[in-house]
């Protein structure tokens, strides 16, 4: 099975000068995890997560590092931080340069990508472009199709069991691009 057999095509989107808190609207409102960022001209510069949001000053989770650790950290560090966790534009906040993998590779290929870089989706391109994206769910739902191609040839437990599964795992949500 290949990439673009199991990834979502129609990819929500943000661009990276909208407010932040327009990203995590849209993440709420999609009921999704993660969103790509665009430049003006479309072109994939960053991701924004779940992740991203967590470490927040309106939250009252922002890090609170001593100030003798300064001299250890760095202000670099310090500064990054703080930008992060009080950054109003979606760029500020942002992990650039995201991980992205090909339509045509294996899935094989997006677990490994997966695991090797310890992240959850992974934008899909063709030719430099975003023409979807693959997440864990959608590894999950390809599972799922698999199940049901086979439950003909299991045990009629093992079979009530995918049933059960089958019916609680939720559909694919449809996304397009918004920019």
């Amino acid at each position: 099975m290949r990439v673009k057999d199991v990834m979502t095509p129609d990819v929500i989107c943000v661009n990276d000068n909208e407010p932040v808190l327009k990203a995590a609207r849209l993440m709420l409102q999609h009921r999704i995890s993660g969103l790509p960022v665009l430049d003006k001209e479309g072109e994939l510069i960053g991701i924004v997560t779940e992740g991203d949001f967590l470490r927040r000053g309106e939250l009252g989770t922002q890090r609170r590092r001593p100030k003798w650790l300064e001299f250890i950290v760095g202000p670099g560090k310090l500064a990054q931080e703080y930008t992060h966790s009080a950054g109003r534009k979606v760029e500020e906040i942002m992990t650039p340069h995201p991980w992205t993998i090909a339509e045509g590779e294996r899935l094989e290929g997006v677990v490994d990508m997966m695991e090797r870089h310890h992240v959850k989706r992974l934008p899909v391109t063709r030719g430099g472009r975003m023409v979807g994206i693959v997440s864990r769910a959608n590894l999950m739902h390809a599972l799922a199709s698999i199940a049901r191609d086979v439950t003909g040839y299991l045990r009629p437990a093992t079979r009530l069991y995918v049933r059960i599964f089958l019916r609680r795992s939720p559909s694919r949500i449809g996304h397009r691009i918004s920019t």
